[in-house]
């Protein structure tokens, strides 16, 4: 799939340049040759990328890097050419050129700013199953970190664990994608500065966890590089949820709190709108009905079975990041996520069932972030009769 979007890409970007430099007049001038020249180098970008992975044996950390790079590059000097293109076309040379300067002026603040600058977003759930010591307790929830892809890992982990701790919650819930491809990128210094965010964190693993999207599966077997990143979280501090239930207790109460862990079965079905997950009746095994339950699951389309099953009065996912790309003039507002997921961003109530879907603070594919920007939830749980 991803071979055949990039050839497609590649291609609508050279039948764009070929019709336009062929309907100019001037043939055959040393700028001429330039704009060609460059149109085709930066056309076959998406090309190059595809080629380099198909001649490497794995995909390090660095090339990792490569790649993302070189969808940048294309996304920025290519798509402003296309818009140009348009209103050339429609001879309104001068609102093209216009326009083409703000886009990539607007893909140039993605980058930089729209990357990093982290929005903190404020819930209230309401519920008269919540019990009554709970009652105002706060919680925050981040997702989809990507570290190995961040660009300033220092800055940026930095930027997260200040944010989250400023907001003093009661406890801290992470749901999925800690890593990018594999367990190396929780160096030392990575998980020093995740170290840093203060409060109980509890975590589940997301399908970038499980060390399934490493080329070089011999060196870098997956079962292990799974464990691996399960193992670094718990060294942390974290308390990582593997298909189980934890009970949060205030005073004489509590609610319970489950984690389901990523399968690896499901890695090329990740994008599908339906999901199994047939040991559902396990991992609540033995949770009162009765209690208020969070779960922590990174795939938001296991919600509808999680609901089936009674369970999942408040659940928090992660995964889709509204694809990085999100015009928001109302409400949740509108990404291409919504082409591939029934459910891609913030918060969707059902009955007594509510999904929050939280659009991540890390990135992948491009380091870019255009209208759905870093996220960090602060969620209060509200006692309702």
């Amino acid at each position: 799939m991803l071979l055949t979007l990039t050839l497609i890409l590649t291609l609508a970007a050279f039948a764009a340049d070929w019709i336009h430099f062929r309907r100019q007049r001037r043939r055959g001038t040393p700028a001429r040759r330039v704009l060609i020249g460059w149109a085709l180098a930066t056309d076959a970008l998406p090309l190059v990328s595809a080629l380099v992975g198909a001649v490497s044996r794995d995909n390090s950390p660095a090339l990792m890097t490569l790649y993302m790079w070189l969808i940048w590059a294309w996304i920025v000097t290519v798509i402003p050419r296309l818009l140009y293109y348009v209103f050339h076309f429609l001879k309104l040379r001068r609102t093209g050129v216009a326009l083409a300067a703000l886009l990539t002026l607007f893909l140039v603040w993605g980058t930089t700013l729209g990357r990093t600058r982290i929005r903190v977003n404020r819930v209230e759930i309401c519920s008269d199953r919540i019990p009554a010591v709970f009652d105002g307790f706060r919680f925050v929830q981040f997702s989809d970190a990507h570290v190995g892809a961040l660009v300033r890992p220092e800055r940026e982990l930095t930027r997260l664990a200040d944010t989250i701790n400023a907001l003093h919650p009661d406890a801290v819930f992470f749901t999925g994608d800690l890593v990018n491809i594999r367990s190396a990128e929780l160096d030392a210094q990575t998980m020093a500065l995740l170290q840093r965010i203060e409060g109980p964190v509890w975590s589940v693993t997301g399908n970038h966890d499980v060390g399934t999207y490493i080329h070089d599966s011999i060196r870098f077997p997956a079962d292990v590089e799974a464990r691996t990143v399960v193992e670094r979280q718990r060294a942390m501090g974290w308390c990582v949820l593997e298909d189980t239930t934890v009970y949060l207790r205030r005073g004489g109460d509590s609610i319970s709190l489950t984690g389901i862990s990523f399968d690896p079965a499901l890695r090329k079905r990740r994008h599908d709108r339906h999901l199994p997950a047939d040991n559902l009746p396990e991992i609540y095994a033995g949770v009162p009905e009765s209690s208020y339950n969070i779960t922590l699951v990174h795939l938001p389309q296991l919600w509808e079975l999680v609901t089936a099953a009674g369970r999942g009065d408040l659940t928090l996912s992660g995964h889709v990041h509204s694809m990085q790309f999100k015009i928001r003039p109302w409400g949740r507002g509108w990404s291409p996520a919504r082409w591939i997921y029934d459910r891609w961003s913030g918060r969707y109530d059902e009955g007594r069932h509510t999904l929050y879907i939280n659009d991540g603070t890390g990135y992948v594919a491009y380091p870019m972030r255009l209208g759905a920007w870093p996220e960090v939830t602060l969620f209060t749980l509200k006692r309702c009769e």
